[in-house]
């Protein structure tokens, strides 16, 4: 799916932003059960009880995590991008000093978790004919993909509510801001379309 193209249309961009929303408050209820859990199956030095029980409950947690990111995948570059240029169009005084770095540590995350998706179809498609999801190999290998990204979807739950409070000052400023936020995806596809800018 092309972003740039995604960006000229408003309603695209509402959609990935109310499927950010909908991650974070997931990944918040994932995260708290998890807590609690953990509270509950570990000694007073965090050690869990039960060992082989308490790894596959945080494989539950990785596994949620992911599931609740896909519906994000898709738009995740698009939401930095557009958040990026609505940042540099926002009046000084509705800015928050610390979105800035609360992009790039997006920005980082993205990229680690598709390296890591990439890694993990690879992986997948390397896997004997008879591996298919509910077999022991296929679990176990996904297990491991899982709990390898899930630091990373830790911060898109952690720092995601940054693109969502860039998004809200947008609404809030001067028309221009929202269609600042719009001009230069449109400047590219008219670059791609051989038209000038």
């Amino acid at each position: 799916m092309d972003t740039l193209t995604i960006s000229l249309n408003p309603t695209g961009h509402r959609e990935f932003v109310s499927h950010l929303d909908r991650f974070v408050r997931e990944s918040e209820w994932i995260l708290a059960a998890w807590d609690a859990y953990s509270e509950d199956h570990t000694d007073l030095d965090g050690w869990p009880y039960d060992e082989d029980a308490y790894g596959l409950r945080k494989s539950r947690r990785d596994a949620d995590t992911a599931e609740a990111f896909e519906s994000v995948r898709a738009g995740a570059r698009h939401l930095l991008a557009t958040a990026e240029t609505q940042l540099t169009a926002l009046p000084a005084r509705t800015v928050q000093n610390r979105w800035v770095w609360q992009l790039g540590t997006l920005h980082n995350a993205l990229e680690r978790l598709e390296s890591l998706h990439a890694e993990w179809l690879q992986t997948r498609d390397s896997l004997p004919a008879d591996a298919r999801p509910g077999t022991d190999i296929y679990e176990h290998t996904l297990a491991g993909y899982h709990a390898e990204a899930w630091s990373y979807l830790d911060d898109w739950a952690t720092h995601g509510r940054a693109i969502l409070d860039i998004h809200a000052a947008a609404l809030k400023a001067p028309p221009r801001i929202l269609s600042a936020a719009r001009a230069p995806a449109a400047a590219v596809a008219r670059r791609r379309a051989g038209r000038p800018g």
